[in-house]
């Protein structure tokens, strides 16, 4: 019994060993070397973009102040972005694009920031946390200026057709807008909530207190753009979006519990609220229409930066130079929403809702090439820390690494775990989206 039961043994083990083998032989061997990255991200945490004495006139509560003006990157966003930047000095170092000498490496990158505040001041601390022994210049344009990377209908570089912009929004919207009360009711309920300071759940909803502004009733009309700052005047969802961006920035930035939402926000309820947000970056910024004529132009420098990089050849509307290893792109969740909308781009990352922009998060594109065949391949990621990892100040290691996903880039990408997708192809899907009309071939 004791011969046949251990021989029973081996044949099992010999058996799962086989199975092992056939399964490390299906996956793919990855012998691709990074030539270039582009990391395209949005600022870290910031001060509320509306004014408290606004905010106030929303809720029974005073909000929380931060101390700075209003929209500025808080000393805790700059510590982060800074952690960050250190973070992608180990990856890129180990993948040897980068030599680990910042003085050498310095001439291998290039830094461009929109022309806020609060995105320069991202984008000096992530080269801080890049480079720490170099000085890296982060361009940028003047306050008054439009950078037409960013803001390409304000540079004159695009058009925008306001009633098309309407139109096409109130296509997705069955011309019916107001419906999306009900679409979104358990986030508004709990907007509410919050800021009336009762619980969700109890019936009869509290009623609004005297001489508060209930920002969830006010009708969801949606007009020709003017003085909302959108393409497309969002209207009562303008006021509820103002509402619901301090809860975020307060987790994020470490606040006590009681100053998040009043105490009445965990993690979860706060990313249950940025649905909000997603829905006003949606319609906004990846309606097609408005993807193509927002975001084409940052398309175009894009993927041209990618196509000097593989040829080695100076080509017009390249960002850096045919040397260049690394791009680091520093805007809004609007611009980094718009450049997702026109490829059709999606990810998740735990805790935040789908295509989601968390502070410091960003767009990640590879150019790699094989070693094999010499074929040059793209690869997508979006890469974020945290909610958690922001609010504890969690330090980043490659063993401890920022939140990441593969994108799949629709029309382009291979049934791999990392949807790869070859160069050349890329550049034609590009062509596919890319609105020439909006888009220039200059820097």
């Amino acid at each position: 019994m004791k011969k046949n039961s251990l021989f029973s043994t081996l044949a099992r083990g010999l058996a799962a060993l086989a199975v092992l083998a056939a399964a490390l032989a299906a996956q793919p061997v990855d012998d691709t070397q990074l030539k270039q990255v582009i990391i395209f991200g949005r600022h870290s945490v910031r001060s509320p973009v509306t004014p408290t004495s606004t905010l106030n006139d929303f809720s029974v509560r005073a909000f929380p102040e931060f101390g700075i003006p209003v929209g500025y990157l808080t000393a805790n966003g700059t510590t982060l972005e800074n952690t960050l930047g250190g973070y992608y000095r180990l990856w890129l170092t180990n993948e040897k694009l980068l030599t680990g000498n910042d003085s050498a490496d310095s001439a291998l990158v290039y830094f461009r920031a929109n022309v806020i505040e609060r995105t320069i001041a991202t984008a000096q601390a992530f080269a801080a946390g890049l480079l720490p022994a170099a000085r890296v210049t982060v361009n940028y344009y003047g306050p008054l200026e439009s950078d037409p990377l960013f803001d390409p209908v304000g540079a004159g570089v695009a058009r925008l057709d306001q009633r098309m912009a309407l139109a096409a929004v109130m296509g997705r919207l069955g011309g019916n807008p107001q419906a999306l009360s009900s679409a979104y009711a358990p986030e508004l309920a709990l907007t509410r909530s919050v800021l009336f300071g009762y619980p969700a759940s109890e019936t009869p909803a509290l009623a609004t207190p005297a001489g508060k502004l209930d920002v969830t009733t006010i009708p969801f009309q949606f007009a020709v753009g003017g003085q909302s700052g959108w393409p497309v005047d969002p209207g009562g969802l303008m006021m509820v979006l103002a509402a619901v961006d301090p809860f975020l920035m307060e987790y994020a930035e470490g606040l006590p519990a009681s100053d998040v939402g009043w105490g009445q926000l965990t993690a979860g309820g706060v990313s249950q609220l940025s649905r909000l947000t997603d829905l006003v970056l949606d319609l906004e910024c990846r309606t097609p229409y408005l993807a193509k004529v927002q975001s084409s132009n940052l398309a175009s420098h894009v993927v041209r930066s990618m196509v000097q990089a593989a040829t080695g050849n100076a080509m017009t509307g390249a960002l850096g130079n045919p040397t260049t290893k690394a791009i680091v792109l520093v805007a809004s969740d609007v611009n980094v929403s718009g450049l997702a909308g026109l490829f059709h781009l999606d990810w998740l990352v735990p805790g935040y809702q789908a295509d989601f922009c968390g502070p410091g998060g960003a767009l990640v594109f590879q150019l790699r090439q094989s070693q094999s065949t010499g074929e040059y391949i793209v690869r997508a990621s979006y890469v974020a820390q945290t909610l958690d990892q922001l609010r504890n100040r969690t330090a980043l290691t490659l063993a401890t690494p920022p939140a990441s996903a593969p994108v799949f880039i629709p029309g382009c990408s291979v049934r791999n775990v990392t949807f790869d997708c070859p160069l050349a192809k890329f550049v034609a899907v590009a062509r596919q989206v890319i609105d020439p009309e909006s888009a220039d071939r200059m820097n």
